[in-house]
């Protein structure tokens, strides 16, 4: 038996390339999307990449000039000196072995080309079963006909926009409370994000902004807020207690906006939601935003999320988008708790680096270059 792995950008380019080689009776073990190239894990290109495997007593027969008798090699595993080709042999026939051990218990969840953009979900760590709803979906909809792979993938961005768009309100360009509160756990960024969005407020739309900080825990935390205070010439209260958040409220009464960066601190202790409603009023004319880092575990997300459940929670903002390649968790929590993203980060560069979330951009995510 012979097998071999082919790549290619799509999966009709790579069978006219297994069957040119293999010929028509090859037997596809396994297929899966992989991304190559690319420097210091950027840029890289999608591609299909299938195990394939043929009887060699089958293989296509090539045309001589010289017509000669082909007498196939007789592997002999117990020999001590092997020439390459059978090393190369026992090499694929090792892999496949393993491949079988892995796989024989899991059998496709749908025919090609759907199952590829199915794994292509799964591995991106969107749940199991939003990938099956979604490809279950396209499939449906072309049951009685042939599809080529980029139309599914085309079907797959339209099916991700169609889903999210009545789940929650994407962009955050225009802020319509006066009182904007970060809340999420510790390191995932608040301060910077913070220092962002009213940077943006202050150089690109001429607001006036002041600040409140209750992140009384950290003092490296109160200390670069108040750098970016004076960077950006707005004031800054520091708040112990509700009486001290109420005074500085009243004192900024009269600023556009009023960025409040709140306490991170562990997402899996109950007081901390406690003693933050003991600090902040998170009720009354305020916007409040849960930042979550991308880089945390899926199940993690959902666990914080579900934490800050009593919260009036008007978005998310997503912070380190640029530390990660995975982004099915973003289509997870959309979808699970129709909650819409305002603003995703991509560095600590103040200003700059933070664009507004939108509906096409998640679909990008989710679905690749």
């Amino acid at each position: 038996m012979k097998v071999k792995k082919f790549k290619g950008a799509t999966m009709p380019e790579v069978m006219q390339v297994v069957r040119k080689e293999l010929g028509s009776d090859a037997v596809i073990l396994n297929s899966k999307v992989i991304h190559e190239g690319g420097f210091l894990g950027l840029f890289k290109k999608r591609k299909i990449e299938v195990l394939a495997a043929m009887d060699q007593t089958k293989l296509p027969k090539r045309r001589n000039n010289v017509s000669k008798q082909v007498v196939e090699p007789k592997l002999d595993t117990h020999s001590t000196s092997k020439n390459p080709n059978q090393e190369e042999v026992l090499k694929e026939l090792r892999e496949m072995k393993q491949w079988m051990q892995k796989n024989t218990t899991k059998d496709m969840v749908f025919k090609l080309p759907y199952q590829v953009v199915y794994d292509h979900l799964v591995k991106q760590e969107v749940d199991e079963s939003i990938a099956y709803e979604l490809i279950e979906s396209i499939q449906a909809r072309f049951d009685h006909e042939e599809i080529a792979e980029s139309k599914v993938w085309d079907q797959l961005s339209f099916e991700v926009k169609h889903r999210i768009a009545n789940k929650g309100t994407f962009g955050g360009e225009i802020f319509d409370k006066q009182f904007i509160h970060l809340v999420g756990p510790t390191g995932v960024g608040k301060t910077t994000t913070i220092a962002k969005l009213a940077a943006h407020c202050v150089l690109n739309r001429q607001k006036k902004v002041a600040f409140i900080t209750t992140d009384t825990y950290r003092i490296a935390a109160i200390e670069q807020l108040k750098t970016y205070s004076k960077i950006l010439d707005v004031p800054i209260e520091i708040a112990y207690n509700l009486d001290d958040y109420k005074k500085a409220k009243e004192k900024f009464q009269e600023y556009d906006y009023v960025f409040v960066d709140t306490a991170g601190r562990n997402f899996r202790d109950e007081k901390y939601i406690k003693e933050l409603g003991k600090i902040v009023d998170l009720n009354y004319e305020v916007n409040t935003y849960l930042v979550l880092s991308l880089t945390t575990r899926a199940k993690d997300l959902e666990d914080i999320y579900q934490q800050f459940d009593n919260i009036p929670i008007k978005q998310l903002i997503l912070t380190k988008k640029d530390e990660t390649t995975t982004y099915g968790p973003v289509l997870n929590l959309c979808l699970k708790y129709q909650i819409g993203i305002a603003y995703m980060t991509n560095g600590q560069d103040v200003p700059d680096d933070i664009e507004e979330s939108s509906i096409d951009q998640i679909a990008k995510l989710i679905v690749g270059d």
